[in-house]
């Protein structure tokens, strides 16, 4: 059904709740719809909506996690206000009261979910930094001892926390996945200056937030950051610090070389993992006891970060 402009679903459990998976917002120009973002120009501005649509491997899955792009959201708005002594951010606000008419009379179908953000020239990288070993990171260094060219000591395994916080960047694909590159290949992206200044400034921030979220029971094992160019400027951008962006472990039941609990999307890969599904084709429908353990986990994770409930 549509609701104010917004693609909705009603779970039969809860009739109440409003699931949103698509929005499609009279008066407004649609930029773009991303995997999981809305995104609408507004002249001078974008405005961000965070829809309950989750993606694994690269596709957008037909099963919405109810409730996640509030989690989305209200995180981004949380790291993006702890991050400006560090480095600017594009948030404008996520105040309704503070935007536009032409979008104040959506409230209904994107309240909470909803962020009003400055126009940017994004630099064509990820900018991802890890703590810890995991993912394709860990895949690389057991066949190689290294990640994205980066020497490791010998002896790690799946989960170790790393030496020190190194600066792995990615292709930023319109399409596919994106692959780590070396910091070279970076250099040669968008330069020796820019990336430099990127892999600080990443780096410092991802330690920043580490160093806070563990004092909250979470490790933040790896995350991405996007950013751009706003009034000649490095700008943070697009999403920080997400359980869709980066790893999120508890850290009472983090073990190196075991499975840990995971206060991100990791549930939605691994059922995928688990299911007869090739990746070439459509993804499969998540059962009800996935999707209702990745919101909780969301939540979850939000409430401990931030100390609220969304």
């Amino acid at each position: 059904m549509v609701f104010n402009g917004a693609k909705v679903i009603l779970k039969e459990r809860k009739l109440t709740e409003k699931i949103i998976t698509e929005t499609n917002l009279e008066g407004l120009t649609l930029f773009k719809r991303g995997k999981v973002r809305d995104i609408y120009d507004l002249g001078d501005s974008l405005l961000l909506v965070s829809t309950d649509r989750v993606s694994a491997f690269d596709w957008v899955l037909p099963t919405p996690i109810p409730g996640k792009g509030k989690v989305l959201n209200n995180i981004s708005a949380f790291w993006f206000r702890f991050s400006r002594p560090i480095a600017p951010n594009h948030m404008i606000t996520t105040d309704l009261r503070e935007m536009l008419e032409s979008v104040k009379k959506h409230r209904e179908a994107i309240s909470d979910r909803s962020m009003l953000v400055k126009k940017a020239k994004v630099f064509p990288v990820e900018c991802v930094v890890r703590g810890y070993l995991a993912g394709s990171g860990w895949k690389e260094y057991e066949e190689r001892g290294s990640v994205c060219d980066i020497p490791l000591p010998p002896g790690l395994a799946n989960g170790s926390k790393l030496p020190q916080a190194i600066f792995t960047p990615a292709t930023k694909a319109e399409k596919g996945h994106d692959e780590n590159i070396s910091f070279d290949r970076m250099c040669e992206i968008i330069g020796k200056k820019e990336a430099e200044a990127l892999r600080e400034k990443s780096v410092n921030l991802y330690e920043r937030a580490a160093s806070f979220a563990l004092k909250r029971g979470i490790i933040i094992a790896d995350t991405k950051f996007e950013w751009g160019i706003v009034g000649g400027q490095i700008t943070l951008v697009d999403e920080a610090l997400t359980p869709d962006s980066s790893r999120f472990w508890k850290e009472a039941l983090w073990k190196e070389g075991e499975a840990p609990f995971h206060y991100d999307k990791q549930i939605v890969r691994d059922y995928l993992l688990s299911a007869s599904w090739d990746r070439n084709s459509p993804p499969p429908p998540l059962p009800d006891s996935v999707v209702e353990e990745t919101a909780k986990r969301y939540s979850e994770l939000y409430n401990l970060i931030t100390g609220s409930t969304v």
